[in-house]
């Protein structure tokens, strides 16, 4: 299967920096990403598969420290957009099944939509506005399907047909969330604003409609992340030039946001994931 599969469609192979557990998650589910066809790439990020087996084992939870993107979600119990998390993403992993996501671009849900995607900030909807009333049958189709090329042309096919016309504002938003993301990027969302060469005013209008949270909440988001990544891949980082580095005051209020939304001190947490890769233990 897995064969079949990179080899009809390009793999996303840069590791998500989300993920807050990635020794452990290695050892409880798989994760597999791959690219758009060209008819979707202004719109859609990537697909991602997620398949686990934990039978015979007792439940975990996943942690995902998501990005501001909207996703379209397809698994036995559900159908439906998701619209972005502001907090932390736990989900039960237990007993055995996959899940098929459709990541869109950061405002890239926006032109399916008739309203602003703040209507679905930690929140589901319908996805009746990106694949119709053939969600059903689709969802079907997708739990079906022998291999992943398979179920991600069960959502392609009917999402060609059903896209909207392009949308400058979210090819521009892409360059707006690079430079958000960019290691040693702009720490406040008026040095955002700058680099992007908005108005404060107009970066968070846009912000408010088309990817549903604010610029400030995308720039922290990203910033713990990658000290999330940092203190998992790389050997002797000092916290407080982490901290600094990072934009924060001192290494103390780097450590209140990181306990806030990874579950433990950023120092516990470089010992869970350079150790044994067993990963982290509940506090």
């Amino acid at each position: 299967m897995e064969k079949r599969d990179s080899a009809q469609r390009p793999i996303v192979s840069e590791a998500p920096k989300g993920i807050v557990d990635p020794a452990g998650a290695a050892n409880r589910i798989r994760l597999s990403r791959y690219t758009p066809s060209a008819a979707l790439a202004m719109f859609v990020e990537h697909y991602w598969i997620v398949e686990w087996d934990m039978r015979g084992r007792p439940t975990e939870t996943q942690r995902v420290l998501p990005y501001p993107n909207a996703h379209l979600v397809l698994s036995a119990g559900d159908a439906a957009l998701y619209g972005p998390t502001s907090g932390v993403f736990d989900r039960p992993v237990e007993g055995e099944g996959r899940v098929l996501g459709v990541r869109f671009l950061a405002g890239g849900l926006r032109p399916y939509l008739d309203g602003p995607v703040t209507a679905l900030t930690d929140n589901k909807g319908s996805p009746a506005p990106v694949l119709g009333d053939a969600a059903g049958a689709i969802k079907a189709r997708v739990l079906a399907a022998p291999d992943h090329e398979a179920m991600i042309a069960a959502v392609e096919d009917t999402m060609i047909r059903t896209r909207p016309a392009p949308d400058a504002t979210v090819q521009w938003l892409r360059t707006v969330i690079a430079i958000a993301a960019r290691e040693h990027g702009p720490t406040s969302a008026e040095a955002l604003a700058d680099e992007a060469g908005c108005s404060m005013r107009q970066l968070q209008r846009v912000f408010h409609d088309y990817v549903g949270v604010s610029p400030k909440w995308t720039i922290k988001r990203f910033r713990i992340q990658e000290a999330a990544w940092r203190l998992a891949h790389e050997d002797d980082i000092n916290l407080a030039h982490l901290a600094g580095d990072l934009g924060y005051f001192d290494q103390a209020h780097l450590a209140h946001d990181f306990k806030r939304f990874i579950g433990c001190p950023p120092s516990r947490y470089r010992e869970s994931q350079r150790g044994a890769g067993q990963g982290m233990e509940p506090e």
